[in-house]
């Protein structure tokens, strides 16, 4: 595994790009429909899905394969997750709502995947601001792995917001929903395979965003 880092390494960077670049060049090339937004709102929240769904997948893939090298691209994954969620957010405060804070305040209480929406960005906001390995040493590796637990339940309230948003095919986030089960399960066995001490990363070296299970 080891000898495939740098090619795994180019994919996950790949891999966190390839949405963005696709959707510009959709916009870009008028090929995203006829709400060219909506669809943009809509991918960028699948996309945030996905890769909290692949930031929870790193420790079950270390377990699996006993490689401690698969959590170097765990940071990167947590923040683009919260890249694209910011985006999807954007989007609705500005083109959906043109930033009516009154209007949006009604459609919180009013529609509740908006709700639990808002709830798992805010939850997101702590994860990405102490991601850095400075952060840890300023929390402490105790305090700092019991916020980015917060992780978990985040990853439960997206899947949340997307089944209550979808109208008519449950089936997508139901897919998810089942994904997030599987890796939940993947937890109930926890063997020690090559803990890391957090507070021993080099300086210069990023934390990992969520999945604080090591």
């Amino acid at each position: 595994m080891r000898r495939l880092s740098p090619w795994l390494n180019v994919l996950v960077w790949l891999g966190v790009a390839a949405p963005l670049l696709y959707l510009s060049w959709g916009l870009w090339t008028d090929r995203l429909g006829a709400n060219p937004i909506q669809e943009i709102t809509h991918q960028t929240g699948r996309w945030t899905l996905r890769f909290l769904l692949a930031t929870l997948a790193i420790t079950p893939l270390r377990r699996l394969t006993g490689w401690n090298g698969w959590i170097r691209w765990r940071r990167r994954l947590g923040l683009a997750a919260f890249f694209y969620a910011s985006i999807h957010l954007l989007l609705y405060l500005w083109l959906d709502q043109f930033f009516d804070w009154g209007e949006i305040g009604r459609d919180i209480l009013k529609r509740r995947f908006i709700t639990v929406g808002l709830l798992a960005y805010g939850l997101m906001v702590p994860l990405a601001m102490t991601s850095t390995a400075g952060w840890i040493r300023r929390l402490g590796g105790r305090t700092w792995r019991r916020l980015h637990r917060l992780v978990y339940a985040i990853a439960v309230l997206g899947v949340l917001h997307y089944w209550w948003a979808v109208k008519f095919d449950w089936r997508p986030p139901l897919a998810y929903g089942l994904i997030l089960l599987a890796l939940f399960l993947l937890r109930l066995r926890r063997p020690r395979v090559g803990r890391i001490d957090a507070t021993a990363l080099p300086r210069r070296t990023a934390a990992p965003v969520g999945d604080p299970t090591d």
